[in-house]
């Protein structure tokens, strides 16, 4: 069911959901799938598998939205915005270059947003231009 009305609550699971993908496949912590394989004495182990093709289902899922809502140049401009936005941040020493945990925490926080912002970019264009993005369907 389509949702009728797109509020900021629609958008922040759409994030929260983004956070939880981006952060399960990697993270400064130690605790992402990454690390996962990277320490597994077994490489092919099936529950290792398994979970890479959720997350790799997951990732499918946002970038392909991603790409289709905002196109090829809106998605390089998303990622331009954000990458100006965390220049800006070191320019003004908000965050630091030498602490690359936070760097790195807030790299993938906006990668999280990025793929929020697509999943969600025909529901806020809706709204702001009153225009639909429809998908081309085939007939056979």
């Amino acid at each position: 069911m389509a949702v009728k009305q797109f509020s900021f609550l629609n958008f922040l699971i759409r994030f929260i959901l983004a956070v939880v993908l981006v952060f399960a496949t990697y993270n400064p912590s130690g605790y992402s799938w990454y690390h996962w394989f990277m320490n597994a004495p077994d490489k092919i182990d099936p529950l290792l598998a398994f979970a890479a093709v959720v997350l790799l289902i997951g990732w499918v899922i946002y970038l392909r939205a991603t790409i289709r809502s905002l196109g090829e140049i809106g998605t390089l401009l998303a990622i331009a915005f954000f990458a100006a936005l965390i220049w800006l941040l070191i320019e003004y020493k908000i965050i630091s270059v030498e602490n690359t945990t936070v760097l790195a925490y807030v790299v993938l926080a906006m990668l999280a947003a990025i793929m929020a912002t697509g999943m969600s970019w025909s529901h806020i264009r809706r709204r702001m231009s009153g225009q639909l993005d429809v998908d081309e369907v085939d007939e056979d």
